[in-house]
């Protein structure tokens, strides 16, 4: 049931208490502000450290101190199978079944080596189809593999624009995309939430429209993995690819992900194999033949990096005792009470640009300040200055994300009656 929202004190504190999720909050390190815990709303670009993560990754270093190369073979996590042991959770997280996701590399080299094998262009479909304003990483990637391959990414880029009021893309653009282009792309290539709106999408639904036109779809889901209750394997998607510093909490630059459909399981498909992708019953007899390990484990190129999946493996951890379900229904009033918090108390200082349907949007509201760029940012500053820390992208958006982990009800009326401070007249 929605909750009746009040902006007072007594209020916030009676939600916080009333939380079945709020003591994994103590499980993550708070940044502090003035000797008291900070107000952090960056979960959508770093999500803050979990508390265990430092004896997670001590225990490595002491197992690589004292075991040597034996830490391979040796102990409860032998770092030979270590992404393994990630795989049962990370699986959870996104709806997929244990055999379709891998943790390696990060997203923009995932990115890269899903497209060897599922952009496959021809002179008669060389296209790919994606939202313009697309993050740097995939907006990079998606032109340099149409270079690669002989094309002109003037013609073979296709960038749906916004259609809704504030940029955000309605389904009904998507479906008018591909019925004028989809003889032409090969690819659909859209995020799982797009990073500057905030707006979700509905991935089954663009999954099927893709295949109905014979194409291949795969999804960025940066801004969407621990943020949305995925459901990866039903959504018949081709491939994904996500980032683990977000949502995950992994840590800076942490190790990235990548799901593969299980049609795809044993499919001779082009791509660039790598040792650790060769089947693991006859890896160690280094034979000359590449013969890929069934399911996403077999676009691995390296053995995994131990120091930066122990991280990843603390946080899923926490996910598997919180609950997807749990956190989003967390979600859904948190994210909620801000939006509120925005409309009724701040709308003569700024606007929304996320959708306002909650099943479009994930933790994330991006706003506008009214009256432009350089009051948005004067804002921006104030709130970082006060030790309430969200993000600024440009060219005139603030994002606020509260994160059900470790965020409160009580954060988002700080950042609320902050705002309206700043807002006061003679401020």
């Amino acid at each position: 049931m929605p909750l009746a929202y009040e902006a007072t004190h007594a209020w916030a504190q009676a939600a916080d208490a009333a939380d079945p999720l709020r003591a994994f909050r103590d499980e993550f390190l708070i940044p502090p502000h003035d000797g008291k815990d900070g107000v952090y709303f960056c979960g959508n670009s770093l999500g803050l450290q979990p508390r265990a993560v430092h004896e997670a990754v001590n225990a490595e270093l002491g197992r690589w101190g004292e075991l040597g190369v034996e830490g391979h073979f040796t102990g409860k996590l032998p770092w030979m199978n270590y992404h393994e042991f990630v795989r049962d959770h990370l699986a959870e997280v996104v709806g997929a079944r244990p055999s379709e996701v891998v943790t390696m590399n990060t997203l923009g080299v995932n990115l890269h080596l899903m497209m060897v094998s599922f952009y496959r262009p021809t002179a008669e479909r060389p296209a790919i189809l994606m939202e313009a304003g697309a993050f740097p990483t995939d907006r990079y990637a998606l032109e340099s593999q149409v270079r690669f391959h002989g094309f002109d990414p003037a013609d073979a880029l296709i960038e749906l624009q916004g259609d809704e009021p504030n940029g955000t893309l309605s389904m009904a653009a998507i479906e008018r995309a591909l019925a004028e282009h989809g003889s032409r792309i090969a690819l659909v290539m859209l995020p799982g939430v797009q990073y500057r709106t905030g707006q979700a999408f509905d991935l089954k639904a663009i999954t099927a429209l893709g295949h109905r036109y014979g194409c291949m779809v795969g999804f960025d889901l940066a801004h969407a993995v621990g943020n949305l209750p995925l459901q990866l394997h039903d959504s018949g998607a081709d491939f994904a690819i996500w980032c683990s510093y977000k949502y995950l909490n992994s840590g800076p630059g942490a190790v990235g992900g990548t799901f593969v459909h299980e049609r795809h399981a044993t499919a001779v498909l082009p791509r660039f194999a790598g040792w650790w992708g060769h089947d693991k019953t006859t890896r160690f007899q280094m034979g000359p033949e590449f013969v890929p390990t069934p399911g996403a484990d077999g676009w691995q190129l390296s053995n995994p990096p131990i120091l930066a999946l122990a991280p990843l493996r603390v946080s899923l951890e926490i996910f598997h005792r919180a609950g997807m379900t749990r956190l989003r229904a967390k979600s859904e009033q948190l994210t909620g009470y801000l939006e509120w918090l925005v409309r009724s108390q701040l709308g003569d200082v700024l606007e929304i640009v996320t959708p306002a349907e909650p099943e479009r949007r994930g933790v994330q509201l991006s706003i506008r300040v009214l009256g432009g760029r350089e009051r948005g940012r004067a804002l921006f500053d104030y709130l970082m200055a006060h030790g309430i820390v969200g993000d600024w992208r440009e060219p005139d958006v603030i994002r606020i994300s509260p994160v059900p982990l470790y965020n409160r009800f009580a954060d988002c009326l700080t950042f609320a009656e902050a705002v309206r401070a700043w807002a006061a007249p003679g401020h």
